[in-house]
C-alpha cells in the first residue's frame, strides 16, 4: 500500500468520525394517538410525513384540515365519530362546514394521503373535501347526513375511494369534479378508482362531473334519487373516457325537487349526460321509476347547454323493471352511440334491447 493510500483512508476516516460524511438519521414513522377529549387537528398538525395519526372510538367535535403529504388519518370503526361542534370553527375548514378538508398547497398537489375508517355526520357542506390532491385513498369512512355532499374532490388526479357508505347526504353520496366554482373542459383523473363503495338515501348516488379517465365499479347504489350521473358539456375537452361497470343500481325512486341546475329528480338509475367515450357494460340496473326527464335504468340525455353524448357504449347491462324504459336514447342517430346484447324489456325508442 503505497503512502498516497494511506493517506485517502485516513482522511475519510477523519470525515466519518467528525460526522461530516455521515448520512443524516433516517426518521421512522409514528403513531400519534388520540383519545376523546383530546384535539385530532393538534395530533395531524404535529405529524410528519409518513405518520399515522390513530383516533380511538369516541366523538370528537371539530373540523380536521390535512395538509402533511403521506399522512394517514385512521379512526378503529364506525365507532370513531367527527361531528360539528357547538363552538365557533376555528379552521378554514370548519368555517365552510366541512368536517375533513385534505388539501394541496396552490400549484402543488399535496401527495398520498389515507383517510380511513371513521365516521363524518352532520356537517353542513361536505363530511370529506379535498382539493388539489395526488393519490388520496378513502377507504372504510361512513359520511352521512351531511348538508351536500358525503365526500367530495376536485383538481385532484389518481384518487381511490373504496369500500365507504355515503348516505343521506343533501346531494351526492360522493361527489368528484374537475373544479367547482369555475367553468373549465374535462380534467384527466390519472385512473382514479371509485370501487365497492354502498351509496344509498341521497339526492344522487354518485356524480362524476366533467372528468375523464375514471372508472365506477362494484359499487350497490340504491334507494337515491338518482344512482349514477356522468355530466359533462360543450367544453374542452370533453367529458368522458369513463368506465361504468359492474355496479348495482337498484331501486332508485325517491322524489328530490328541482334545482337551479336540475330539474325534478326520480327514478333515474345510470344517466349520461354530455359525455363521450364512456363504457356502461354489466351492470344490473334494476327498479328504478319516475317521470323525471332522467327517469330510467340507463339514460342517454343531451345535456341543458345542448352539448351531445357521442361515441358511448352501453352493452352487457341487465336490466328490469325501470320505467318509463330500461333504455332511454334522447340522443340522435348521428352521434353514433352504440347498444349492444342488453338484457332488457323496454326501450326508448324501440329497437334498443
Amino acid at each position: 500500500m503505497t503512502k498516497r493510500h494511506i493517506a485517502l483512508i485516513l482522511s475519510a476516516t477523519a470525515l466519518v468520525g467528525s460526522g461530516i460524511a455521515a448520512a443524516p438519521p433516517v426518521l421512522a414513522p409514528r403513531t400519534h394517538l388520540v383519545h376523546p377529549g383530546q384535539s385530532i387537528q393538534r395530533a395531524v398538525d404535529s405529524a410528519k410525513q409518513g405518520d399515522t395519526v390513530l383516533v380511538l372510538s369516541g366523538v370528537y367535535h371539530e373540523s380536521v384540515k390535512v395538509t402533511t403529504p403521506g399522512l394517514t388519518l385512521r379512526g378503529t370503526g364506525r365507532g370513531t365519530v367527527l361531528e360539528p361542534g357547538g363552538r365557533k370553527p376555528a379552521s378554514a375548514c370548519g368555517k365552510r362546514g366541512n368536517g375533513i378538508c385534505v388539501v394541496g398547497a396552490k400549484g402543488k398537489r399535496l401527495k398520498g394521503v389515507t383517510v380511513s375508517r371513521l365516521t363524518l355526520t352532520g356537517f353542513s357542506h361536505a363530511g370529506l373535501m379535498a382539493v388539489g390532491t395526488d393519490g388520496l385513498t378513502v377507504r372504510q369512512v361512513t359520511a352521512e347526513k351531511n348538508g351536500m355532499w358525503g365526500i367530495a374532490e376536485e383538481r385532484s388526479v389518481r384518487s381511490e375511494y373504496r369500500s365507504n357508505i355515503a348516505r343521506g347526504n343533501g346531494d351526492a353520496g360522493l361527489f368528484l369534479a374537475n373544479t367547482v366554482t369555475a367553468e373549465q373542459g374535462a380534467a384527466d383523473t390519472g385512473g382514479t378508482l371509485i370501487a365497492r363503495n354502498r351509496l344509498e338515501g341521497n339526492r344522487i348516488g354518485v356524480t362524476v362531473r366533467r372528468l375523464r379517465d375514471l372508472t365506477v365499479t362494484g359499487n350497490d347504489v340504491s334507494g337515491n334519487c338518482a344512482g349514477v350521473f356522468v355530466v359533462g358539456d360543450e367544453n374542452k375537452p370533453r367529458a368522458g373516457a369513463l368506465t361504468v361497470r359492474d355496479n348495482r343500481v337498484a331501486q332508485n325512486n325517491r322524489f328530490c325537487p328541482a334545482t337551479a341546475r336540475l330539474p325534478f329528480l326520480q327514478g333515474s338509475g345510470i344517466v349520461l349526460t354530455g359525455a363521450e367515450r364512456t363504457d356502461v357494460f354489466r351492470n344490473l340496473v334494476v327498479g328504478n321509476s319516475g317521470r323525471s326527464p332522467f327517469s330510467g335504468g340507463i339514460v342517454l340525455f343531451k345535456s341543458f347547454v345542448g352539448a351531445a353524448g357521442e361515441r358511448n357504449r352501453v352493452s352487457r347491462n341487465v336490466l328490469d323493471g325501470n320505467s318509463p324504459a330500461d333504455l332511454v336514447n334522447q340522443e340522435s342517430a348521428t352521434h353514433h352511440n352504440t347498444f349492444a346484447e342488453n338484457s332488457c324489456g323496454v326501450s326508448k325508442p324501440a329497437g334498443l334491447c
